[in-house]
């Protein structure tokens, strides 16, 4: 089995309101021995987040997992007020060779109802152990406004309809070699991330539908190992002062040529390390469609 894991660690700050990056590394170990790691809210010297300390995120996941390759997109991106780059957004660390790997920012359409800060997504083409192309997306999606978030759920669809239509365009011979050269990029994925969304939410449904003529390019693996059980809650747990209740925000989505692959999705509840609850995904690589 490949193993991943999806966490929204609210730059290493518990339900106790400490901010401790050891700690949420220590529950990353105990919860498994994952092939990658997914984590959303990362943050690297950033004055003002709630808790008072300035961790460079980024440092301390390169130092705990050194066999892992890490790879951002800090969509954020601030000059410190004394030296260097203060950043926030989102991590991915592949212990598996990543053939390749995009940055994306999402679209923010003006709403001046709301506050809103820049999204992003990070995308890697992996090769599994036994030889699959695999692409792993994560992201972290607008909580304020509605028409924010409607705008980032339609292009995170437009990229996996993006890279499936890639497939059928014939190789230029100049994208053999040199930066031209055509990237592993198949449609088996994986999408996961804080999608500030519940389940059976327009936007959630909205995901998992298509466009005119189009099947739908993303399944909630939840659902497709569960039915219609309920999902658990992956945020208002422990006594974190947001939010007031709980609820399920976090989720991960299979392509339709990765669904046979998923074996097993569950959450942590156990965890107070984060304001949010990891999930965890199970993968059989037999199992993936042959890419096209």
């Amino acid at each position: 089995m490949i193993r991943f894991i999806s966490w929204n660690i609210q730059w290493g700050r518990g339900a106790d309101g400490l901010v401790k990056m050891s700690r949420l590394i220590d529950e990353i170990r105990r919860l498994g021995d994952f092939d990658v790691i997914c984590l959303q809210e990362v943050a690297s010297r950033f004055p003002g987040l709630k808790g008072g300390v300035e961790e460079d995120g980024v440092r301390c996941l390169q130092a705990a997992f050194p066999d892992f390759e890490l790879i951002e997109a800090f969509p954020v991106d601030r000059l410190h007020p004394v030296s260097g780059r203060s950043r926030f957004g989102n991590v991915l660390l592949s212990r598996l060779p990543v053939l390749a790997a995009a940055r994306h920012r999402l679209p923010c359409p003006p709403d001046d109802r709301y506050p809103s800060m820049a999204r992003s997504v990070v995308e890697v083409a992996l090769s599994l152990p036994m030889g699959a192309p695999l692409r792993v997306l994560t992201t972290h999606l607008e909580y304020y406004s509605a028409l924010q978030r409607s705008a980032q759920v339609e292009r995170l669809c437009e990229l996996q309809q993006e890279a499936i239509d890639g497939l059928k365009v014939p190789m230029h011979p100049k994208e053999a070699t040199g930066p031209f050269a055509r990237p592993p990029w198949p449609a088996a994925a994986l999408l996961c991330g804080d999608f500030n969304f519940k389940p059976e939410s327009a936007d959630w449904r909205r995901m998992q539908s298509g466009n005119a003529g189009q099947s739908g390019v993303w399944q909630d693996a939840w659902r497709v190992c569960h039915g219609a059980q309920d999902h658990p809650h992956s945020v208002g747990l422990h006594g974190a002062e947001w939010p007031d209740h709980p609820y399920c925000c976090d989720f991960f989505f299979a392509s339709a040529e990765a669904v046979p692959a998923v074996k097993a999705v569950r959450y942590d509840a156990s965890s107070a390390a984060s304001d949010h609850q990891p999930v965890m995904l199970e993968m059989e690589e037999a199992a993936l469609q042959p890419p096209l």
